[in-house]
């Protein structure tokens, strides 16, 4: 008897394993390995803003040149 589910691969079975795996719950107090969430998306928006700044000040010195 075949089953139609099966892949060879098994890739398949490894991806729907690991969207199917829940974090484990975290004690209280302890801290995340991740760091704060905040903290990345400052750093994100700042560097976001440095870039823009770089980008305009090209546009600008190539618009006088």
């Amino acid at each position: 008897m075949a089953d139609n589910d099966y892949d060879p691969a098994g890739s398949t079975q490894m991806f729907r394993a690991f969207v199917d795996e829940t974090p484990a719950p975290q004690a209280p107090g302890s801290v995340s390995t991740y760091g704060s969430t905040n903290s990345n998306r400052t750093g994100l928006i700042v560097g976001i803003a440095v870039v823009a700044l770089v980008v305009i000040g090209a546009v600008i010195w190539l618009a006088v040149k």
